[in-house]
């Protein structure tokens, strides 16, 4: 069950309440009762860490639902040679977290001089919007991304959903100012496209491809 503090919860762990992290920027309870649900937790290994685990994952219906946002980007670095990604090119030398002036890339591709920028997002439904509120960083990543395709660097977004039962991800128009930033780059280029992923056995990996609607 979650806490005050939106990155802690509190763990029933062997008859013990135990609290433990939530590696997730949002509160989760806006999108699902955490209250008895079974998760997967993982040791921290940080020296003087706040608790001792963190919350991996959450059992959802059949699935374990993954929630540790990190894993994400590790995981598209690790698939980005799959045929999945095969429009972008080329793509022997990858670097993750490369900084161009003040913009930093989840990932980048040095082969093309494209630019990987990744945002997840969590739904319950068949259909997911992205994103669900303001965010004056996404917006600002999107403006930057704008300044680099004018200067000749590609670009790709990448929306992840968390769930593997979503099968559309729908950009937000409400949210003005993110889905005209957005519109303004596929204006001048740059690619999207959606997966939805699954815990195999632990290790996140790309379900499906999933339909992005603009």
């Amino acid at each position: 069950m979650e806490i005050k503090n939106r990155f802690l919860c509190s763990v029933n762990i062997n008859g013990e309440e135990v609290t433990c992290y939530i590696p997730s920027s949002c509160r989760l309870s806006n999108f699902i009762d955490m209250t008895g649900r079974v998760v997967l937790l993982k040791p921290i290994k940080t020296p003087n860490a706040r608790t001792r685990y963190a919350v991996y994952a959450v059992k959802y219906r059949k699935n374990f639902i993954l929630l540790n946002l990190a894993q994400v980007n590790r995981m598209i670095e690790a698939q980005i040679r799959r045929r999945y990604f095969s429009f972008l090119g080329m793509r022997k030398n990858v670097q993750r977290e490369y900084k161009i002036g003040n913009y930093k890339t989840d990932l980048f591709i040095h082969d093309t001089n494209t630019l990987i920028e990744i945002k997840s997002t969590l739904a319950f439904s068949r259909e997911s919007t992205f994103p669900t509120v303001y965010s004056e960083r996404a917006v600002k990543q999107l403006k930057e991304i704008s300044r680099l395709l004018d200067v000749g660097y590609r670009a790709c977004y990448v929306l992840v959903s968390l769930n593997p039962s979503v099968k559309e991800i729908v950009i937000n128009t409400e949210v003005k100012d993110y889905y005209n930033a957005f519109s303004e780059c596929v204006e001048k280029g740059m690619t999207y496209c959606a997966f939805s992923t699954q815990l195999r056995e632990v290790t996140p990996e790309l379900h499906a491809k999933i339909k992005v609607t603009v």
